[in-house]
């Protein structure tokens, strides 16, 4: 089965880091960019993060620009989300998504939020608050 398993979730206060990670189980992410959206409870689903499969180009969105690091190990079957300089309102269900085209998964996560994205995992609860 073909799927992508965020976790590294958690609670923890204003001003704290949270590294999440998204691995592969039944596919190698290698030939894949990822991206990392959240959704806060009633709002619309954000775009955050995302990297190209092999060449190192990164996305971020304007409001975790220099507070979060998306990068990847492919030996590990891995993408990371590591946030840190955390605020109250980056509380939300934090879900990664694979793209064979980075462009395309530019667009997704700057433009789309998501929406034509057809696999998602469960995602990771990110919590910050005092």
């Amino acid at each position: 089965q073909v799927q992508l398993v965020e976790s590294g979730g958690g609670l923890v206060q204003p001003g704290g880091s949270l590294r999440l990670s998204c691995t592969a189980s039944g596919f190698t992410l290698d030939k894949y960019s990822i991206g990392w959206f959240r959704q806060a409870l009633g709002k619309e689903r954000e775009g955050v993060s995302c990297i190209s499969s092999s060449d190192g180009r990164k996305y971020y969105a304007d409001s975790v620009k220099g507070r979060f690091t998306i990068s990847r190990d492919n030996a590990k079957n891995t993408v990371y989300l590591q946030m840190n300089s955390l605020k109250p309102e980056d509380t939300a269900v934090y879900y990664c998504a694979a793209e064979e085209y980075y462009a395309r998964m530019v667009y997704f996560t700057a433009v789309t939020a998501g929406n034509g994205m057809e696999s998602w995992g469960k995602g990771t609860v990110v919590t910050v608050s005092s």
